[in-house]
């Protein structure tokens, strides 16, 4: 059965738009890196090894993000105790009443 010299076209362009949407679709793929993801899903010891040394990293990151904000946290109750505000002053020696009347055993 011959082929139409329209449908000949319809198809070359059907073919064309198939071949530029693989394309994208590799470019996208090799983009994501999904070969890499899907090596390590094949290699546990290597997901593994990756994730002891993220964990790790994030532990670190937030131990010295702790140490720094609650140093500068110390550093301003310092300066405000450094000022003898009498609020603040009043409110700290009331919890340090409440600390020793408890510490005498007696209840509230």
């Amino acid at each position: 059965m011959p082929v139409k010299p329209d449908q000949e076209d319809q198809n070359r362009k059907l073919l064309q738009n198939i071949d530029e949407k693989i394309t994208e679709l590799a470019k996208n793929i090799e983009r994501t890196q999904i070969a890499d993801y899907m090596e390590l899903l094949n290699s546990p010891r290597k997901l593994i090894k990756r994730n002891i040394i993220a964990g790790i990293s994030r532990g670190v990151g937030i131990a010295i993000g702790f140490t720094f904000f609650a140093g500068t946290i110390l550093y301003l109750l310092q300066l405000l105790g450094a000022l003898n505000l009498p609020i603040i002053g009043d409110y700290i020696a009331e919890i340090v009443r409440y600390v020793q009347f408890q510490l005498e055993g007696h209840r509230f």
